[in-house]
């Protein structure tokens, strides 16, 4: 499966953002999809996670009650509308997907077989 991530930009703090992850490919029901992020200079860190039929969610602690991760197997796509930005939010976003037999999440950069090419977000202060 490739994937591509949109949606970045530049945003002042306390503003809002939505990323979407555009996959290709008829079986992206069977992927479990997770968002992760890089600031300059460190490493890439786990965001969100949902599982292959969108039931079940999970979130970095960083991030959590300020994002919503989503998506639309019809549409082959999984979002993230990040809301109350900050300044430390500031990173490129991956999304990144495994292949799942088993409706679980994942947490971990190693756990991913793909990787779509990053936006970038810049929060202003």
């Amino acid at each position: 499966v490739q994937l591509q991530a949109s949606g970045g930009g530049l945003v002042q703090a306390g503003g809002s953002l939505r990323l979407s992850c555009a996959a290709s490919g008829r079986t992206f029901s069977a992927y479990a999809v997770g968002w992760f992020r890089q600031a300059p200079g460190k490493e890439r860190l786990f965001v969100s996670t949902i599982t292959r039929s969108g039931s079940t969610t999970y979130y970095a602690d960083s991030v959590k009650g300020r994002f919503t991760i989503s998506r639309d197997n019809a549409k082959n796509s999984v979002y993230l509308q990040m809301n109350s930005l900050k300044p430390e939010d500031t990173a490129v976003y991956y999304c990144a997907a495994i292949r799942d037999y088993s409706d679980n999440y994942y947490v971990r950069v190693s756990d991913y077989t793909y990787w779509g090419r990053g936006t970038l977000v810049t929060v202003s202060s």
